[in-house]
């Protein structure tokens, strides 16, 4: 049984179990013939990735033939439906069923809730959408094979009931609340997409706005492999990601004197993950760092290629074309040194990477600021949540 979560209820509200309130529970099945079914067109098939936690997506929706769909029956969702994925790292999503969807089926790893009237459809997806729900979830299926949800399981969900006009009140105002945060969302990742746009801009006009030569790598770069030694424990260790800079997530190995220094003014990047784009400047004012043994540091020729300059080159699409090109064609294979330094770079002027250098430096601090406002606004829907089923909205 899973709930219940928050006690005391507020005042004319009580604990249910959802099978007592259902007209239907049930999973889909995948058609005879699997993935050779599919089609661009026809009746939509909804699986377990379109299912978004309050919300559907579109991307990658299957369709089936009307003929396939007569014999899926039993798998056909209704408009105010409830979709709850029951399989796999999604598990524990949900969403109602948007108008535009009917009619539809869904496969084996999406479980149908049907109300009988009682409960809002709404207010059960975000009631079962609250991190504690979803941690109660998760907590049923520990152990070393994680099991699909039961319609059992489901069944003795145990579910605060309010008055149906308050559950739609509490519904329409969470959605409300929510497409707020959305939007709000919306706007701190548009601003981290516009630093980046922003410093890929910087580094296009420096190339195009006066003339270039062709340089090695390895004349341009500056390797980084000596190891710290008995100073290591001076220095938080970090890591390169996607976004760049940040503490690493596992703390120093067997041999912590063999991590490399990273101090301001140095490019390190993760050999295995370079086609991810796992690099990372320590810039000016940043706090200097120990980073694996195995990741690849790099410091700017002075003189001819200002480091900061080719942080932003190297992660924007030049770069990106340049490992693209010097890979062997093994999505694992590692980019050491000595396989980037077969690469050429299109050098400026080092005046004119100073002068964009000089600008780029202002783009950490937008991206920290965006950074942070998602930070702040990832916590809202868990705090909104919270207060919405403690009677507080």
């Amino acid at each position: 049984m899973i709930g219940p979560l928050e006690k005391p209820l507020p005042a004319g509200w009580r604990w249910v179990k959802l099978r007592d309130h259902v007209m239907k529970i049930g999973s889909g099945v995948t058609p005879s013939g699997g993935h050779t079914v599919y089609r661009q067109k026809g009746i939509p098939l909804i699986r377990s990735q379109n299912v978004l936690m309050h919300g559907f997506t579109r991307d990658g929706l299957a369709f089936i033939s009307p003929k396939i769909d007569a014999d899926m029956e039993s798998s056909r969702v209704q408009c105010g439906d409830v979709l709850l994925n029951i399989t796999g790292a999604s598990i524990g999503r949900i969403c109602v069923v948007p108008d535009e969807m009917c009619p539809a089926n869904v496969n084996q790893h999406v479980s149908v809730i049907r109300m009988d009237g009682t409960i809002d459809p709404y207010f059960l997806m975000f009631y079962i959408s609250q991190p504690s729900f979803q941690r109660e979830i998760l907590s049923s299926q520990a152990g070393a094979t994680r099991q699909a949800l039961t319609k059992a399981l489901i069944e003795n969900f145990e579910i605060p009931l309010p008055p149906l006009a308050e559950q739609r009140w509490i519904a329409a105002s969470l959605q409300a609340q929510m497409a707020t945060v959305e939007k709000a969302r919306a706007g701190a990742e548009k601003q981290m997409d516009d630093a980046t746009a922003l410093a890929n801009a910087l580094i296009r006009k420096s190339v195009s706005c006066c003339k270039t030569k062709a340089v090695p790598l390895r004349e341009a770069l500056i390797q980084i492999k000596a190891g710290v030694g008995p100073t290591w424990k001076k220095y938080p260790v970090l890591g390169a990601t996607r976004t760049g800079l940040a503490l690493a997530r596992e703390p120093v190995g067997k041999q912590p004197e063999r991590y490399k220094l990273v101090d301001p003014q140095t490019v390190f990047y993760n050999p295995m993950r370079i086609l991810l784009g796992s690099i990372a400047l320590v810039d000016d004012g940043d706090q200097a760092g120990i980073t694996s043994p195995d990741y690849v540091a790099v410091k700017g020729r002075p003189g001819l290629l200002d480091t900061r300059w080719f942080y932003y080159w190297f992660r924007s699409h030049a770069g990106a074309a340049l490992v693209l090109s010097l890979s062997r064609g093994a999505v694992r294979e590692r980019m050491l040194f000595t396989r980037l330094a077969e690469g050429v770079v299109q050098l400026p002027d080092f005046s004119a990477q100073q002068k964009a250098s000089a600008c780029l430096a202002a783009i950490p601090a937008i991206q920290k600021a965006a950074g942070a406002q998602l930070a702040d606004i990832e916590k809202l829907p868990a705090a909104l949540l919270r207060q919405a089923f403690a009677g507080t909205i």
